[in-house]
């Protein structure tokens, strides 16, 4: 683990040279909570940069508040810091906002993105409903609502077959600063906005992905992100929920090694 000069924490892994892959993790969790299971394989092949978004695991609290510029130029600073030209980003959930935003206002600093279980468009009275639960559950931190996320996020097996699993997503949760939580969830649920039917609009090879039980980033959410970017891809992964990649990894990790094989290699 290294940190930049801007308080960011990361780790880079696999071969120098290669071309890079960038990693970003969802709301409350971390780079390696979130990837390590996926981060090794993709390692085998690529040159992988996980990093802490502002305020989670081991990176420092933004100085100025959030949005999703703001979590786009912290993955752009620290490309520029660690000399990388341009990568692929694969990212989960609000990472797959960023990376949206970050192609949209970087785009020759991407070479593909791979969004995984990430929400978009909602309809009006639904956004509103998530919008108000987002302000309404911030002060009650990450606390308040980690019961009724987690049974959303895996399923009720995993649930019974990999308890020490789901206790340790809980831990890395509840360790999140609480302001700090809260400010991204609310990020999570505004910045939809800006990435529907974008004004500029995202050329780059993709690939979108989320589980057939995702209640929050839905397959017709998927579907729809896909359409917006023309000649992108989607795969429905069957039978799982929110953090299906911590509880098959292989599940995805196998989709985005071929489909970074035929745009990268």
């Amino acid at each position: 683990m290294a940190v930049s000069a801007g308080g960011t924490a990361f780790d880079l892994s696999g071969p120098e040279g290669a071309p890079v892959v960038a990693l970003i993790h969802g709301l409350g969790l971390s780079r390696q909570s979130t990837w390590g299971a996926i981060a090794p394989a993709l390692a085998e092949h690529y040159r992988v940069l996980s990093y802490d978004l502002c305020g989670h695991g081991q990176s420092a609290l933004p100085p100025n508040g959030s949005s999703l510029t703001v979590l786009s130029e912290q993955l752009i600073t620290l490309m520029d810091e660690l000399g990388i030209g341009q990568a692929a980003l694969v990212g989960f959930s609000l990472g797959g906002m960023i990376n949206r935003r970050c192609a949209m206002d970087h785009a020759a600093r991407v070479s593909a993105l791979v969004v995984l279980n990430s929400p978009h468009e909602r309809g009006l009275a639904l956004q509103q409903q998530v919008e108000a639960a987002a302000r309404d559950a911030g002060a009650g931190g990450p606390e308040a609502t980690i019961d009724a996320a987690l049974a959303r996020w895996f399923t009720p097996d995993f649930h019974l077959d990999h308890p020490e699993a789901v206790a340790e997503i809980r831990r890395v949760v509840l360790a999140n600063d609480p302001a700090n939580y809260a400010l991204h969830r609310r990020v999570l649920a505004e910045g939809v906005t800006e990435l529907i039917r974008p004004n500029v609009a995202i050329s780059h090879p993709t690939l979108v992905m989320t589980s057939e039980h995702d209640t929050g980033s839905t397959p017709d959410m998927a579907r729809t992100i896909a359409s917006e970017i023309s000649g992108a891809e989607t795969i429905i992964v069957p039978g799982l929920k929110h953090l299906g990649l911590i509880e098959r990894p292989e599940a995805f990790t196998a989709p985005i090694l071929d489909f970074l094989a035929a745009r990268l290699n």
